[in-house]
């Protein structure tokens, strides 16, 4: 099969880096751009020292002069929906890895993310494959999910397709990674560190997408609350989620067999053996989701665990995982590598 020409737009970043190291092992492609404006010039070991081996410099080309056949836009929210009609234009299919193209509902959009929306024109697919593998095939424009909300969404989708729950309390926690590469007070070395941070803890912007994607499913009325925290780790995200069934003849054991039946077929979702409770560090490095600790207490409150790397399957591993089904190539291709344990 012939490789494709891949552009990555703000390859600075952390999402940029694992892109880049991702790809450059996938036999399919060849990275004919990596741009940044700052960066114009310099070898991305400059920025990315893991490249050393990398023979790639950052340039910044004119939108209208990228030619592709695929571009990832992991510009910031805002800055990417100006420049992907341009890209689209150009006769190239993108991935969006910002949120700018995530909501069906664009009022939904302007309302969290405080940003009129230039072009609601474009249709995305939600670049989800356990959910719109088909519909990723075809799709021009896919908008890659947010790290949250793709441990949320995986460790929901069973009970609420299958309407045993009617409301889902998320408790996420995050490395610091998740709050991208430029430093700030928040993510400064003695504030994150030996500290546990709530925040955004009741209007956090990816909650009305879980909300959306998982009222796909069911009756489509469960209600979500979600809560993220910050924790001194560089990478993953772990999520907690609590619910109470509707059944009283459900036990965590028939709940459990649903997880592995639905999943069963997913190269990326590991519902663990003997149900164990998932741990940040083995899926480190790895485009899995790994579920688990499925619990039942005597007052019918159910608990399910989650836990991926937000920076591959959370960003840029589920990105290169929507590539390749778009393009036909072996799903897994580029994305085989286990977690990093410990």
């Amino acid at each position: 099969m012939s490789k494709i020409d891949v552009a990555i737009i703000g390859a600075s970043g952390y999402t940029g880096g694992e892109l880049m190291r991702l790809l450059s092992r996938h036999n399919n492609v060849n990275i004919k751009y990596v741009t940044s404006r700052k960066n114009e010039g310099e070898y991305v070991s400059e920025l990315h020292p893991n490249l050393e081996t990398l023979d790639l410099k950052f340039s910044n080309p004119d939108p209208k002069d990228i030619d592709a056949d695929l571009v990832f836009s992991a510009l910031p929210h805002g800055a990417s929906m100006k420049l992907v009609p341009e890209y689209l234009n150009n006769g190239s299919r993108v991935i969006d890895l910002s949120g700018d193209f995530r909501f069906n509902d664009i009022e939904t959009y302007e309302k969290w993310y405080h940003k009129e929306h230039l072009h609601p024109e474009l249709n995305a697919v939600f670049g989800s494959p356990e959910i719109n593998r088909e519909l990723i095939k075809d799709a021009d424009l896919i908008a890659n999910p947010g790290c949250f909300v793709t441990g949320a969404i995986l460790s929901s989708l069973p009970i609420v397709e299958n309407e045993l729950v009617d409301r889902i309390i998320l408790d996420s926690k995050s490395g610091v990674s998740g709050a991208g590469v430029n430093p700030s007070a928040t993510t400064h070395y003695p504030t994150c560190t030996d500290n546990v941070k709530p925040y955004s803890i009741s209007n956090h912007r990816h909650t009305p997408e879980i909300r959306e994607q998982l009222n796909n499913f069911g009756s489509g009325n469960v209600k979500i609350s979600f809560t993220p925290h910050l924790v001194p780790v560089i990478r993953g995200i772990i999520t907690t989620n609590h619910s109470f069934l509707l059944k009283d003849d459900v036990s965590a054991e028939d709940v459990y067999s649903l997880y592995s039946e639905y999943y069963k077929d997913e190269p990326f979702v590991q519902v663990l053996k003997d149900n164990k409770v998932p741990l940040l560090a083995s899926v480190r490095g790895s485009n899995n989701c790994q579920i688990g600790g499925i619990s039942l207490d005597d007052m019918d409150h159910l608990v399910i665990v989650s836990a991926i790397d937000n920076l591959v399957k959370g960003a840029s591993g589920q990105a290169i995982q929507n590539m390749n089904i778009m393009f036909g190539f072996d799903e897994t291709e580029g994305l085989k590598e286990v977690g990093l344990y410990p």
